[in-house]
C-alpha cells in the first residue's frame, strides 16, 4: 500500500505542472527573445547625414521636390549657371537645371531614405512664345501629358525657384499651340501629389 502511494506522488505533482504549461501556451506573452527576421523598413524621408554625392558639383544652390512616402519633400541640389549670364538666359538655365535634377535618379543614400522621382529624363524647357506671358515656360512635353506626380514635382520645384516669380505659382505650356496656364503649388498638392493635381487657370488677361 505504501509503495502504491509513493508511486502516485510524481503523477500528482505532474498534473498541476502540466496545467500551468497548457494555460500559458498562447496566452501569456513570452519574455524570451524571438527571431522572426528583420522588422519592416520604415520610410524616413530625411537624410541622417549630408549626401556628399549630390553636393560634389559646385553651382547655384537650389531645392527640388522629390517623392517620399507619397508626398513631396525638398532636397538640396545645385545647378550650373555661368557668371555674367543675362537674366532671361539665367532663368532658362536654372529651369533646365532643375528639370535635369528632377530626372536624375536619387542617390543610394536618398533611395535608402525612401526618395524617388516620377520625372522622366529628356524633358527640355524653353521661353515664352509671342503672345505668352513673359514669365511663361514651355516644356517639350505638355503638362497634360505628365503624370500627376511628375507635374506636381515640376510645378512645386519651379514655383519655389529663380525660374518663376517666387509667388508659389508658375506659368507652364507645352510644345503645341495650346495656351500656357498658371499652376499653383499648394499644401494639398505637396501632401497628396498622386491624387491632387496642381490647380491651374487661364493666363489670358493677366
Amino acid at each position: 500500500m505504501l509503495t502504491a502511494r509513493l508511486a502516485a506522488v510524481p503523477r500528482l505533482l505532474a498534473v498541476p505542472a502540466l496545467a500551468v504549461l497548457l494555460a500559458g501556451c498562447g496566452i501569456r506573452a513570452t519574455e524570451v527573445p524571438t527571431n522572426f527576421g528583420p522588422a519592416p523598413s520604415r520610410v524616413q524621408c530625411s537624410l541622417s547625414e549630408p549626401d556628399v554625392s549630390t553636393q560634389a558639383a559646385r553651382g547655384l544652390p537650389v531645392q527640388v521636390f522629390l517623392l517620399c512616402g507619397s508626398a513631396l519633400v525638398t532636397v538640396d541640389r545645385t545647378v550650373r549657371v555661368p557668371d555674367g549670364a543675362a537674366d532671361s538666359e539665367r532663368r532658362m538655365l536654372v529651369a533646365q537645371g532643375l528639370l535635369d535634377q528632377l530626372a536624375t535618379p536619387p542617390s543610394a543614400a536618398e533611395k535608402e531614405a525612401g526618395y524617388s522621382t516620377d520625372v522622366r529624363d529628356g524633358i527640355t524647357v524653353g521661353g515664352p512664345r509671342p503672345g505668352d506671358p513673359e514669365d511663361a515656360l514651355r516644356l517639350s512635353t505638355a503638362p497634360a501629358g505628365l503624370t500627376s506626380y511628375a507635374l506636381a514635382q515640376i510645378v512645386c520645384t519651379f514655383s519655389d525657384s529663380a525660374a518663376a516669380e517666387g509667388d508659389g505659382s508658375v506659368v507652364l505650356g507645352g510644345p503645341g499651340a495650346e495656351a500656357p496656364r498658371r499652376y499653383e503649388c499648394t499644401d494639398e498638392v505637396r501632401a497628396r501629389p498622386g491624387s491632387t493635381e496642381p490647380p491651374s487657370k487661364d493666363v489670358a488677361g493677366e
